[in-house]
């Protein structure tokens, strides 16, 4: 029970956030992703490596998919925390991470300067999937190490 709690808290807090940055106006986010882009621009220059190609554009871009990302990982495990039979953990999955995206565009929509566009909604429902995808095959191994361990301290393995 503790656990579906966790799970579902942390998620929502997620969420929260998500459509917090959604509320900001043009100017905040833009100076946001600003920021990003020349901390990104500094690391890149240390190390030797040119950045002309980085853009406060690509910034916001890889931004959405890594924030869904992590969205798609966050689902994964708080869907899977409550035990559904595994067709219904597809749906909300996969619901949730359409809506998400779909509802944090639509607040975008009545935000000073800022628009929603459909290309940031497929972006977005893409990070959910990796993330979703990510965090099933990590889901995977943990379990296939598991029982290959226990086979191992019972003396039935190799």
């Amino acid at each position: 029970m503790k656990k579906k709690r966790i799970w579902t808290a942390v998620t929502l807090l997620y969420v929260l956030f998500i459509f917090s940055n959604s509320m900001k106006p043009a100017e905040v986010s833009s100076a946001d992703s600003g920021w990003v882009l020349r901390m990104a621009q500094e690391s890149f220059v240390s190390m030797g490596i040119s950045t002309g190609w980085l853009t406060e554009h690509f910034i916001r871009k890889t931004g959405h998919f890594s924030e869904y990302t992590l969205l798609g990982i966050l689902l994964y495990g708080c869907v899977g925390a409550y035990g559904f039979p595994k067709e219904r953990k597809y749906f909300i999955r996969l619901t949730a991470g359409f809506m998400v995206p779909f509802v944090d565009e639509t607040i975008q929509l009545m935000v000073r300067g800022r628009s929603g566009q459909i290309s940031d909604v497929w972006l977005d429902c893409g990070g959910v999937a990796f993330g979703l995808f990510a965090a099933a095959l990590l889901s995977r191994y943990i379990r296939t190490e598991y029982k290959h361990d226990k086979k191992l301290s019972n003396g039935s393995g190799i």
